[in-house]
């Protein structure tokens, strides 16, 4: 079997090295180029940038309409009765009173499509909650646990799984054991797990819930469960799944045709601590919230992200995560990908795993804290050279359009988010700076500021949107905090330059020099009493 596996810094050559520099590259070159371009001829630095600032206004009407689709997406699937769908499901009969239409159509569709004998029923269906921690109180992860037994679904059938790393022990070991002991009862098994140091791992996640997964498959394999019976949610210890989580992915799962080659991605939302989080952190917590609401809509750019699931035959194929990447969420959807020859899908999950949005000990520490968060997520870039490389250097049975599709796709949503909000917010005023005498340059300013103020009403929907999402008020905050949740906007042009651009540069350019982050940089989480 082909390695799927990143290679080690020292095993790239000069054509992994090459991707790896692109888009650290691109992202100068287009920042740089309304200074070059407005050297050269206003009139071609002003059409470029109209240009852009055009085709991100029409970007915006189709991103705000998304926002829109998924909201009401997430609210239906939310009022579900799940356990009467999956009872349906379980006979290929609809005996729910006012069944849903896509419900229907799911049932006629799996019973003309899906082989009697062979397709997983939902009362076969076992689920392992991987709660992942380093550097976190029990204060933090005991709502996961009490999340997870809140869900509207048997525990019976749950398998808790506690992920720790060993050189954590003094803190982590004993919150562990602790929960272990307090809730294990109340599901069908319950595991703790050590991560020892191992050489050759980056210091993450990968290499904890990996290790862990190893034991896991031990277990199924002494009480004779079947792997491919068993979806495997990796939570991290702020993750709080919604109470229909469980039920509704097992019905995503069982109406899966071929679910071996599938891996299911419910939406984050960061509202946990949404009160608490200083402003800048509310603004970036919601905007993120939304983006994954928006990506739930388009599939074909939906991969891994954070808390997702995948069935545990599929973590033995791609021998689990990996242990050499800071992202290990979103390199195994490309780790499958490749593995099965393309034949892997995510399918989105309408329903919130609500997380925490930063908040550290300090508000200087909280502002550093969520640019190396984003940082973190921005080395995702680091999979480019990998799709590269692994679809077009290694042997493989993908069609080519279906790589070049994947890695242009990629490219340039890395590259999007490195470089938009510089050339949306700033780009414009570039020329007058460099010739104030030409009429189009002064022009210029004006006709973007029109455009920008347009596009500024799709605010408006994330606004309304965002105090709809907002979880209760703690009763220690007044009603002024209400009202600082709609001024906090206009930290918005700060926060996406510092801690959308600047981050994703940071990463990039990184990469560019071979600056490999060679260890999970923990987001510090404190709890506000």
């Amino acid at each position: 079997m082909r390695s799927i596996e990143i290679p080690q810094p020292g095993e790239r050559d000069y054509r992994y090295r090459f991707f790896e520099i692109l888009p650290g590259a691109l992202t100068w070159i287009i920042l740089s180029s309304p200074v070059i371009l407005g050297l050269i001829s206003s009139k071609l630095a002003a059409y470029f940038i109209i240009a852009y600032l055009l085709l991100w206004f029409v970007r915006a009407i189709g991103l705000n309409v998304r926002s829109l689709q998924g909201w009401r997406m997430i609210k239906h699937h939310q009022s579900m009765p799940w356990k009467e769908l999956n009872r349906d499901l379980e006979n290929l009969r609809v005996e729910m009173a006012s069944a849903p239409k896509w419900h229907s159509q799911n049932l006629a569709r799996v019973a003309k499509n899906m082989d009697h004998h062979a397709r997983i029923k939902p009362s076969q269906v076992y689920h392992a909650v991987f709660i992942a921690a380093y550097n976190e109180s029990q204060d933090i992860i005991e709502p996961t646990v009490q999340a997870v037994i809140n869900s509207k679904y048997d525990m019976g059938k749950v398998i808790l799984v506690l992920a720790y790393e060993e050189r954590d022990g003094a803190q982590a070991e004993p919150a562990m054991l602790e929960l272990a002991s307090k809730y294990g009862k109340k599901f069908k098994h319950t595991m703790v797990v050590k991560h020892p140091l191992t050489p050759n791992e980056v210091r993450g996640k990968g290499g904890n819930i990996t290790y862990a997964a190893r034991k896991l498959q031990k277990y199924l394999e002494e009480q004779k469960i079947d792997p491919m019976h068993v979806l495997v949610t990796t939570l991290d210890s702020d993750n709080r799944p919604d109470k229909q989580y469980l039920a509704a992915l097992t019905y995503t799962y069982c109406s899966t045709e071929e679910p071996k080659y599938a891996s299911y991605q419910p939406i984050p939302m960061f509202t946990n601590n949404i009160w608490d989080a200083p402003a800048p952190m509310r603004v970036i917590a919601t905007g993120n919230s939304f983006w994954m609401v928006i990506q739930s809509l388009r599939q074909h750019m939906l991969r891994n992200f954070s808390a997702h699931a995948q069935p545990m035959a599929a973590l033995i194929d791609t021998d689990f995560w990996s242990v050499r990447t800071v992202v290990e969420d979103g390199h195994q959807y490309w780790r499958t990908y490749f593995r099965y020859d393309s034949k892997h899908d995510v399918y989105p999950i309408y329903l919130p795993i609500y997380q925490d949005a930063v908040l550290a000990s300090s508000y200087r520490k909280t502002l550093k804290t969520q640019f190396i968060q984003i940082r973190r997520w921005a080395w995702g870039a680091s999979d480019i050279a990998y799709v590269a490389y692994t679809g077009f250097m290694k042997p493989n049975k993908i069609p080519r359009y279906k790589v070049i599709s994947k890695f242009f796709r990629l490219l340039e949503g890395h590259i999007s988010w490195s470089t938009s909000p510089l050339i949306l917010l700033l780009a414009a005023l570039v020329p007058f700076f460099l010739n104030p005498q030409s009429y189009v340059a002064n022009q210029l300013p004006q006709v973007a500021s029109k455009l920008q103020t347009i596009a500024m009403f799709g605010i408006l929907i994330t606004l309304y949107l965002s105090m709809r999402s907002l979880p209760p008020k703690p009763e220690r905050y007044r009603r002024r905090r209400t009202i600082w949740m709609i001024i906090q906007w206009v930290y918005l042009p700060f926060t996406s330059i510092v801690f959308s651009s600047f981050a994703a540069i940071n990463s990039q350019t990184r990469l560019m020099f071979g600056w490999y982050l060679g260890k999970f940089d923990v987001t510090e989480k404190a709890v506000k009493r």
